[in-house]
């Protein structure tokens, strides 16, 4: 299946642009040096870009939560108004390069998707703020992938949100090309091993929906399963269904091992079940034997190559 280049949008401090409220930047590397090589960065900074200015007086949001005012610190003035302006626009831009998913700055009142600070009446804050263009966003877009650049530390949380990107990117390229039932049957198929490394559940219930393909509108059918698909994906992998998925896949062709290549993969699986070597290392061996012995079904699934292996995701996972 063919990938479109992936557009994703990002805050523009994180490229090194000084665009933060003290004409600071919070540039990260992985960001620009690595991810940047396989994405079309979309830079916007949604404070800039309503006029705000660079450097400006520091700024929080007030109230609410799901109604915030964006304040600034000493003043006092409500720039909220002046966001909401900015970011009805640039979502409506947003929505023609059809990104494929959003890197926003923690913290920020503006972008910060989760945990922002929020203040009360009375001055004291809380943790339950969500920056006033991210929320906007996460409701234009709800499923586009979308994540802070302080989880991304966690290699976890940075697989699993570029798994989303490219994943994300498959499906919308199965929509846009104008989805047949069968298409919907073959893009499951192909991630089958993938959706049960994050969610048993929802890899029934996908399982369920395409196997009454018929029963509905092609159109309908691609977009409820891609919206089971995104909140598959968003489930936590763990190490004990990825081993659960690794045993799945050594049932295609454990037969065909001799005595000691068997015991020889089943003992990386147990030495990666036990936190004694990333998931890579039982995956490289498990690829090994899919080509050795041309497993069709298994050498066509996304789990094996998710996204570039020059990325190193699953070296520390």
């Amino acid at each position: 299946m063919t990938i479109a280049p992936l557009r994703l949008g990002i805050s523009r401090c994180l490229l090194g642009e000084g665009v933060r409220f003290d004409g600071g930047h919070k540039r990260d590397a992985f960001l620009t040096d690595l991810l940047g090589r396989y994405v079309e960065w979309v830079p916007v900074c949604p404070e800039v870009e309503a006029g705000l200015g660079t450097p400006r007086e520091a700024m929080r949001l007030v109230g609410d939560p799901d109604g915030p005012r964006l304040m600034t610190i000493k003043s006092g003035q409500d720039h909220t108004p002046a966001i909401e302006a900015m970011a009805k626009s640039r979502l409506l831009e947003l929505d023609r390069l059809d990104l494929s998913g959003y890197v926003f700055k923690k913290d920020s009142p503006s972008c910060g998707i989760e945990r922002v600070r929020l203040y009360n009446k009375h001055g004291m804050p809380n943790r339950k703020g969500v920056g006033l263009f991210a929320m906007a966003f996460m409701k234009r877009f709800p499923l586009t992938p979308g994540e802070e650049e302080g989880r991304l530390c966690d290699p976890i949380l940075r697989e699993n949100f570029i798994e989303r990107v490219f994943c994300y990117r498959r499906w919308r390229d199965l929509v846009q090309g104008g989805a047949t039932r069968q298409a919907v049957v073959r893009f499951h198929t192909i991630h089958k091993y993938l959706l049960l490394a994050h969610s048993v559940r929802h890899y029934q219930t996908l399982g369920r929906l395409v196997a009454q393909a018929n029963q509905h509108r092609p159109h309908e059918l691609a977009s409820r399963y891609g919206e089971l698909f995104m909140q598959a994906l968003a489930v936590k992998a763990t190490v004990r269904k990825h081993v659960n998925v690794l045993q799945h896949i050594l049932g295609h062709f454990k037969d065909r091992l001799s005595v000691q290549e068997k015991q020889e993969l089943l003992g990386v699986i147990a030495d990666y079940h036990q936190g004694l070597t990333p998931l890579i290392v039982p995956l490289t061996l498990i690829k090994h034997y899919v080509q050795v012995f041309d497993v069709e079904y298994v050498h066509d699934q996304v789990y094996l190559n998710p996204h570039p292996k020059e990325l190193m995701l699953r070296n520390h996972v």
